[in-house]
């Protein structure tokens, strides 16, 4: 009984939200001060899309059941290189078959985000829905993956490929190159006057 109070209170606490995980966008204003959001700095800027999209966008191939679970609680693992505890988690959502985005630390400004988002700078970082599990353990992230209502064990199919690790902090385009201004054609000097011998002054006088 205490076991499915727990249970039920861990997916009240996931089904305090479910937002899907978004790219994170560094703005800097005009006096140099960085902020970060998950709106693009411009109406016309994209965010940069992992090839095949987001583990939730690509969930229509996915059993029914799953498919309901991934839109409800889309799962994102948070990571870095040389991360053994990142590598551990990894391996159990594959090997369980959770369907999940990646996104990896690796600039200041990945850092800066991590923090803005979970309030400290270590990892592993899960999050299901918007439940944040910081540090790896293999109980607990089990235990909230089973409340979230994951399958036990895989049930994706043989063709389905988790999207491809994309930064933290979504690559900013590169201002576009002002063309170079062509510079005038120097102006041709009037020709000498003559000196001479004319017909109005044959002897050439000058005056």
């Amino acid at each position: 009984m205490k076991l499915n109070a727990h249970l039920s209170g861990l997916a009240l606490l996931l089904a305090a939200g479910a937002a899907l995980a978004q790219p994170v966008y560094r703005h800097v204003d005009k006096n140099g001060k960085v902020t970060f959001s998950d709106q693009p700095p411009a109406a016309n800027a994209q965010p940069a899309t992992p090839r095949g999209g987001s583990a939730a966008g690509a969930s229509a191939g996915l059993p029914y059941e799953l498919r309901q679970v991934a839109q409800r609680y889309p799962v994102t693992l948070y990571t870095s290189d040389e991360c053994g505890p990142c590598g551990a988690g990894r391996s159990l959502l594959v090997t369980r078959g959770i369907p999940f985005d990646e996104r990896t630390i690796k600039s200041n400004e990945d850092v800066e985000a991590l923090q803005r988002l979970s309030g400290q700078a270590s990892l592993p970082l899960l999050s299901i829905g918007t439940q944040q599990l910081k540090g790896f353990s293999d109980a607990e992230w089990s235990q909230y993956l089973d409340a979230a209502g994951y399958p036990k064990s895989a049930q994706l199919p043989a063709s389905y490929r988790n999207p491809p690790a994309q930064p933290l902090v979504a690559a900013q385009p590169a201002p576009a190159a002002q063309p170079q201004r062509a510079a005038p054609a120097p102006s041709t000097p009037p020709p000498p006057a003559a000196t001479g011998p004319t017909p109005s002054n044959p002897a050439g006088i000058k005056f």
